[in-house]
Formats: C-alpha cells, sequence, structure tokens
C-alpha cells in the first residue's frame, strides 16, 4: 500500500440518472467526468430501466475519460471508489459492478460509499484555482436534493449524525412535483429558481408545516399548491400562465423558509456557527442568497459548494473514499448496493 501523500483514488458515481468518474490524488480532484440523460426529459421523470441501460453504455468511455483527462494510465490508479447507495437499485448496479470488476483486475482495493456522505465531503474537494477555505468541525451541513432533506451534525469526516429529516416528501421532489403540476418540462426546480427571479415571493401564500423538533415536512405545502391553483384555474383557464412567474416566486420562497427556520433552529440548540449546504438542491440561486442573508444576520460562517460538486458527481464519492482509505475501511467483493439509508 502506497503512503498517504500517493493515493490515487478513482471515483464511479451511478445512483441516479448521471454516470460520473473522477481521478483523485489525496484531496486534490485531477478530473471529474459527467455524462447526463436526455432521455428521461419526455417522460417527466427518471426511468429505472432507461436509467440503468444508458449507465452501462455510458460507464467504460467516462472512466476512459477521467483517466485520461488526469494525465495518468490505468497502473496509477491504488483504489476505486463506488457509490454503494442509496439510489436507484439498477443504476447502482452498474457502478458497484464495474468497481468490483476493475478492482480484481488490477488488484487493489474498493471503497463502498454512502452517497449522502458523498455530498457533505464534497466541501473537502481540493482544485487548482478553487477555493481553500473549508468548515471547521464539528459543523452543521443542510442537505437538500431530490430525495433527501437532512440537518447533519458532522464532527469528523466520517462521523456524521443525522438530527432532522424529512418524514415525507423532499425539498426537491416538492419543487419537481409542483413544476410538473404547472406544466414545466422536467427537471422543474432550476426552471422554478429561473423563473422566481422574475416574480413576487410574497403574491401567493402557501401552507408552512408545523413539525416539532428538527424534522421537516413538504406534503402539506404541496397539497396547498395543488389547492390553490386548482381553484384559480376554475376561475380563470390562464391563471399559470399568466401568474408563472409569481407563483414561482412564492413557492421557492416558503420552500426556503421552512428550509431555513430548521437550520436556525438547529444552529441554536447545538450552538455551532459553522454551517455548510450540499446536494443538488444547494444550487438554488434564491437559497444561496438566504442562506448568506441569514449567515450575516446569525454570525455564521456560511460554506456553499461551487454548482459543479452540489449535483451528483464523482468527485465527492473520491474525495469520500480518499479517507476511508487512510482509515483501512476496504469493501468486500461480495458487497451489494442498497436502495435506502441515511447517514451514521
Amino acid at each position: 500500500m502506497k503512503t498517504n501523500k500517493e493515493i490515487v483514488i478513482l471515483g464511479i458515481e451511478s445512483s441516479c440518472d448521471d454516470t460520473s468518474a473522477a481521478v483523485m490524488r489525496n484531496n486534490f480532484l485531477l478530473s471529474n467526468v459527467v455524462a447526463g440523460q436526455a432521455v428521461h426529459k419526455a417522460y417527466g421523470g427518471v426511468v429505472p430501466e432507461l436509467a440503468s441501460r444508458a449507465h452501462q453504455q455510458n460507464i467504460i468511455p467516462v472512466v476512459d475519460q477521467a483517466i485520461r483527462n488526469a494525465g495518468l494510465t490505468l497502473e496509477e490508479v491504488d483504489a476505486v471508489a463506488f457509490t454503494r447507495g442509496p439510489g436507484l437499485l439498477g443504476s447502482l448496479l452498474v457502478g458497484v459492478s464495474f468497481a468490483k470488476a476493475f478492482a480484481l483486475a488490477r488488484n487493489i482495493p474498493m471503497l463502498e460509499v454512502n452517497h449522502l456522505q458523498g455530498h457533505v465531503l464534497a466541501h473537502f474537494i481540493r482544485e487548482e484555482g478553487g477555493a481553500t477555505e473549508q468548515p471547521a468541525f464539528p459543523f452543521l451541513c443542510l442537505l437538500v436534493s431530490g430525495g433527501n432533506s437532512q440537518i447533519i451534525l458532522v464532527r469528523d469526516y466520517l462521523d456524521m449524525e443525522v438530527i432532522g429529516q424529512t418524514i415525507d416528501d423532499a425539498a426537491g421532489e416538492a419543487f419537481d412535483k409542483c413544476a410538473k403540476v404547472m406544466g414545466l418540462p422536467y427537471p422543474g426546480g432550476p426552471l422554478i429558481d429561473k423563473l422566481a427571479k422574475e416574480g413576487n415571493p410574497n403574491a401567493f401564500i402557501f401552507s408552512k408545516p408545523r413539525i416539532p423538533g428538527l424534522d421537516y415536512s413538504f406534503s402539506g405545502l404541496k397539497t396547498s399548491f395543488l389547492y390553490l391553483l386548482r381553484d384559480e384555474v376554475a376561475k380563470d383557464p390562464d391563471f399559470i400562465v399568466k401568474n408563472q412567474a409569481d407563483i414561482c416566486a412564492s413557492l421557492q420562497y416558503t420552500i426556503i423558509e421552512i428550509l431555513i427556520q430548521k437550520l436556525k433552529l438547529a444552529a441554536r440548540q447545538t450552538g455551532i456557527r459553522e454551517i455548510a449546504v450540499a446536494g443538488g438542491v444547494s444550487a438554488n440561486s434564491g437559497l444561496r442568497q438566504a442562506l448568506i442573508e441569514t449567515a450575516n444576520r446569525q454570525h455564521w460562517k456560511m460554506f456553499i459548494p461551487p454548482f459543479k460538486f452540489t449535483t451528483d458527481n464523482a468527485a465527492m464519492i473520491a474525495m469520500t473514499g480518499y479517507y476511508k482509505y487512510q482509515k483501512g475501511e476496504f469493501a468486500t467483493q461480495d458487497m451489494v448496493p442498497f436502495s435506502r439509508a441515511i447517514i451514521g
């Protein structure tokens, strides 16, 4: 086994509809390649069977390109890190199977990674010309994506505890489902963000569920949203078209308020002022701006990752694999993927 100064890790991410491979030397990113899947737009959401087939087509060229972009050869890779879950089982199987074959052929160790943990550790990726400041332990991380909304207490690289999470839908899911009700194409979250910039966030009022503690709920918000549109469209069939920007702005404002209210409560209860955000929804410009403004008022030290590390990517998987390599936490060939899991 090489010393820590020489560790080169190949990361594999295939939890949903993005096939990604990355190469890292220690915690320094050498390459990160992502292949998306446009086929799902026609169906208004990710179709698991189509996703797994696309992963099978993409995995080899994506890995090849990542290694080439890193300026390395296969022989220089010391370990392969892969997403074990959570995610779509068919998609995960492609990445896990490739990682097993790659490791077996090269006789190198494997490192299984929890996808959610990877999102948190994206804050520690280093790259040429990138930011050098990173959160200090312990810190709180608001993880918001299409499938997860969690507040995580991060004590160390591999020591994390979920202290608050959604009891039903995730914030990203609320964005996408409400966008679908409005007739917006998939994925709806980025479109709502774009339209919200032109609208009035106080034009419409939507339900904010009162859930005790640090847990979230977005099902009531979706119901409130659906009922408002149903009632207004009954009066005016063109209501959505006429008020599209205001509807998006009001919806986004409500979701952000729900997220930040719980985050403020978590910060008060723990006394922690180092705050980070991660996951696909952290790319939302409204949420980013609201977090920055809240951080200034609450005297938090705020950490927001670059856009390219918010959505699913293999760099965060390789980053997590690096810390697991240091601790000798290696995976075995009989390890199988899992569709559901939490951190801790």
